[in-house]
């Protein structure tokens, strides 16, 4: 099986430059980070939101693939807010 290629939307290239995050990171965040939750109805592909760890900084990324070319599309990247989310970045906090 050849490679996952990665597809960065402008929109998470932008919040990558804003908040210093590289192709690198947001790669292995998609490669080894946990899924937490999944958008399946979302179009025109499924996507997911994924949290990993860029040292002791919590990221979310979320992506959606097309099986069907190994594309992954890059969406968003951003740093979860502690005072949105629960202490392990993993739900909202209600």
């Amino acid at each position: 099986m050849s490679k996952r290629k990665y597809i960065f939307r402008r929109h998470a290239l932008e919040r990558m430059a804003e908040r210093n995050i590289s192709r690198v990171v947001v790669e292995s965040v998609v490669e080894e980070g946990e899924v937490i939750r999944e958008y399946a109805d979302d179009t025109p592909y499924p996507s997911r939101l994924l949290l990993g760890w860029r040292d002791e900084r919590p990221l979310h990324v979320v992506a959606a693939d097309d099986d069907t070319t190994n594309e992954t599309y890059i969406i968003t990247v951003y740093e979860p807010d502690p005072d949105v989310w629960e202490e392990d970045f993993r739900s909202k906090k209600t």
